[in-house]
């Protein structure tokens, strides 16, 4: 499957999903005008990949310095998918990296861990 990168704009984060790899990233700060727009073609590619793997390993990185209400939702089917993955028997890596300083972020990382226990949820507090 072909990789997607989709550079960071002032109101969407990176995307770097590098398929091969089995390697998906997510990084900047999420609050697009529209973000089912932005994140639907997404989480259906990911989903689309996550079809075709059996047993693999997948690492998620995800380092979100802010997300709105709406990208919320969108990081909720996206988290979701990957859970899904990994009770289908792939072993789905979540790095989860966040401001040692920001309570909400770490907060939200704390409730991805809680809704979505197949995953392996490792937090990285990282400091400015």
């Amino acid at each position: 499957m072909e990789p997607l990168f989709i550079a960071a704009s002032p109101t969407s984060p990176e995307i770097d999903f590098r398929f091969d790899q089995h390697t998906l990233s997510i990084k900047g700060e999420s609050y697009p005008e529209n973000a089912a727009a932005f994140y639907g073609p997404l989480i259906a590619r990911v989903q689309t990949y996550l079809e075709q793997c059996s047993e693999a390993e997948i690492t998620v990185n995800v380092s979100l310095a802010y997300f709105n209400s709406s990208s919320t939702k969108m990081l909720f089917t996206f988290f979701e998918a990957l859970n899904n993955a990994a009770m289908a028997g792939n072993h789905v890596r979540l790095n989860w990296y966040h401001d040692e300083d920001d309570d909400t972020i770490l907060e939200f990382g704390q409730e991805l861990h809680d809704d979505f226990g197949a995953l392996d949820f490792q937090d990285h507090a990282v400091s400015n």
